[in-house]
């Protein structure tokens, strides 16, 4: 096979998830709760596994409450809703803008 799956565009290196932690200092990116406040801190991607071109980049990757099955957490709000995904996307072009 010469076309990497889904999964494989989609894995997150360690190097990646350094600094996304570093970024955010360990809050999540939306609500701002620390680590330390919620149920668990997700590493969240901003474009779907299945859409991503290239490796995956801090820029692809947010930090989020989660976990996304709970409907109360931001991890959820951000895959699950349309406005969620358009605040994903907006977040992705201010990184974009300040890097």
């Amino acid at each position: 096979r010469n076309k990497q799956t889904a999964k494989q565009r989609g894995s997150i290196p360690l190097s990646v998830r350094h600094e996304v932690n570093e970024r955010s200092q360990y809050r999540c990116e939306r609500c701002g709760k620390h680590k330390s406040q919620v149920w668990t801190l997700e590493k969240a991607h901003i474009v779907r596994k299945w859409k991503m071109e290239g490796k995956c980049t801090a820029n692809d990757i947010v930090n989020l409450c989660g976990p996304s099955s709970d409907s109360s957490t931001c991890h959820h709000w951000a895959d699950y809703t349309r406005e969620g995904r358009e605040w994903l996307l907006d977040f992705q072009n201010r990184l974009e803008e300040t890097s």
